[in-house]
């Protein structure tokens, strides 16, 4: 049975200034790799779109940042799940979805890594799904913790591909994945 790949929130507003730095900037790349890699095989894409109800969200449905990114953006025929939360699981009928076609593997990736991808990731491993995550088709911001200190982007993702691994996700690099599925 051929993996489920899931996108989540590959919108315009991932690139608003309000998110800060950043790091991986190829993981787009990585995941238009992967995007066409499933599409040439003809095996299920889900793309999540967040429609955030929070009125300065960049994700708010009606303004620019709410339209799908060109490199990743769905073609008709693709199935695109709307989320208002950070999972993709919760309020949408995602799981239905993969129910209806055997309960596949998935593949997770996308943005932010520290929420909706582990968000989605760690809901979809309880509802005892088998997960990817390729690390580097992900990507996570600078984040202040509540004493004030501000975690660079390639920690918080670091520490949160750790606390991923193993329990909820198989780790690995879009290279290793798309090797393991040729």
């Amino acid at each position: 049975m051929p993996d489920a790949l899931i996108l989540i929130d590959q919108q315009k507003a991932k690139e608003h200034p309000k998110w800060g730095p950043r790091n991986n900037p190829d993981a787009e790349k990585k995941i238009a790799r992967l995007l066409a890699a499933w599409r040439a095989r003809g095996w299920p894409i889900f793309h999540v779109r967040h429609d955030s109800t929070y009125p300065d969200s960049p994700f708010r449905p009606g303004q620019d940042g709410n339209d799908f990114s060109p490199l990743t953006a769905p073609l008709p025929e693709e199935t695109v799940i709307a989320k208002r939360v950070t999972s993709a699981f919760i309020g949408t009928d995602l799981e239905a979805r993969l129910e209806a076609l055997g309960r596949p593997p998935l593949v997770i990736c996308g943005w932010l890594l520290a929420n909706s991808v582990e968000a989605t990731v760690r809901v979809g491993a309880n509802l005892g799904y088998r997960i990817r995550l390729p690390a580097d088709a992900c990507w996570s911001c600078d984040k202040r913790d509540l004493t004030g200190r501000l975690w660079p982007a390639e920690d918080v993702h670091q520490l949160t591909l750790a606390l991923l691994s193993g329990e909820y996700a198989a780790v690995m690099t879009t290279d290793t994945l798309l090797d393991e599925r040729s």
